[in-house]
Parts: structure tokens; sequence; C-alpha cells
């Protein structure tokens, strides 16, 4: 069922990157992880719900997203990130396989690290952060979301890659079997994986041959 929303503010979190805070719709409950689908109330784009993952927690007061820009697309993402406050969305129940199992790595491409951020922030919050791990793969390091936030959460368990940046210290690469094998530390807990579908399939077929049992990945299905 529906839940209707008001956008109360916006801003940018990186360059192509808001984050959009929503008023919160009364009995809309989620798992830190799991995604709301959105549409836009407006002509010709009220049937075009489009997946975004809750990156606020369950008791916070407003309803935060963290929508990247895709302007390749057909303008629904631009259409999101031009909206003004007072503008009114449609929000679906949540849904997905993504949620908090234990301990272990999260391992994300680009705004694939959101479902992790909402867990990430839920786990600060407890006061429950060590023994987690990320590894982020993103183009640049100017296309990495909430950096300062997740530096300060992680410390040196935050891994960051960058495919189109080579600069000192940093791998300049892609997450793959070698990289996982040098950086997921320990193997016993949970492996939770978001990005592009190729991304998702590909990391974890890498953490299989490396012993990473099945019931270990956490992945949308």
């Amino acid at each position: 069922m529906p839940h209707d929303a008001t956008l109360m503010m916006r801003e940018l979190v990186t360059h192509d990157v808001q984050r959009l805070l929503l008023s919160r719709p009364d009995g809309l409950d989620w798992l830190p992880g799991q995604g709301v689908e959105l549409a836009l109330d407006q002509k010709g784009l009220r049937e075009d719900w489009r997946p975004f993952t809750p990156t606020s927690l369950l008791e916070d007061r407003l309803l935060e997203l963290t929508v990247k820009r895709y302007p390749e697309e057909d303008g629904v993402t631009e259409a999101l990130h031009a909206l003004e406050p007072g503008a009114r969305l449609h929000v679906s129940d949540p849904f997905g396989s993504i949620t908090y199992q234990g301990p272990g790595t999260f391992i994300a491409a680009g705004t694939g690290v959101t479902p992790f951020l909402a867990m990430l922030r839920r786990l600060a919050k407890d006061d429950t952060l060590p023994g987690h791990r990320l590894l982020l793969s993103n183009k640049s390091e100017a296309d990495v979301i909430c950096a300062k936030e997740l530096r300060y959460y992680l410390g040196d368990d935050l891994v960051l890659t960058f495919t189109r940046q080579h600069e000192p210290g940093r791998e300049g690469k892609r997450i793959d079997a070698s990289f996982l094998d040098a950086n997921i530390g320990n193997r016993d807990g949970y492996f939770y994986v978001c990005g592009p579908d190729a991304f998702v399939a590909a990391v974890n077929e890498a953490l299989t041959t490396l012993g990473i049992r099945a019931e270990q990945l956490v992945y949308e299905h």
C-alpha cells in the first residue's frame, strides 16, 4: 500500500548524489538494508516507481533517501534532484533480502553502499561496530558517498578502491578475487554484497572460490 510523503529538504552528498529528507509516513517500518520504491506525484511520473534504500534509522522522525542522478536515463532521478521542499511523493512498503545477520564484511560498488549506511548507523548507535569491515569501489574519491562518516565509523576497516583514479596508497582497480583475498580478513562472518547485478555476481563467485559458503552471503536475490 503506497504511503504519502512530503520533501522537507535536500542537499548534495557528492557531485551527483543528494540526500532527500521526507516526512516520515505513518505506519512505514523497515529493517536497515531494506529498500522502498518511490514515485513522484507529478504528471507522467506517478506510475514510474524506482527502488531506493532508506538511510535513516527507524526511530528517526524523517525518512532519508540517498539518490544518485543518472542523466542518461529517462529523467526520474533528475526530477528527484530538482524537487523543491513541499513536493509530494509516494513511498511503497519495504522489501528486500539485504538485512543484518551478524558481524562481517560489507562489499559495495557505488550507490550499493546505501543499504550498508543504514546498517552502519545502527551499529554505531548500538556501539557494536567492532568486527565489521567495508570494501567499497567507486570511479574516484569524489564519488564516495558519506566518505567522512564512513571513515569516522570504520577507520582502517574502510578499504576504498577506485576504478578510474590512480594515486599513491590507492588500489586503482576493481574488487576482484585477488583484492578480496588480500582484504576480507576474517572469513567466518557474513559477507554483505550490493551494487550492479554484474558486480554482485562476480563478487559472490570470487568469494565462493575463496572458500566462503553460500549461507554466509547476504545480497539481493
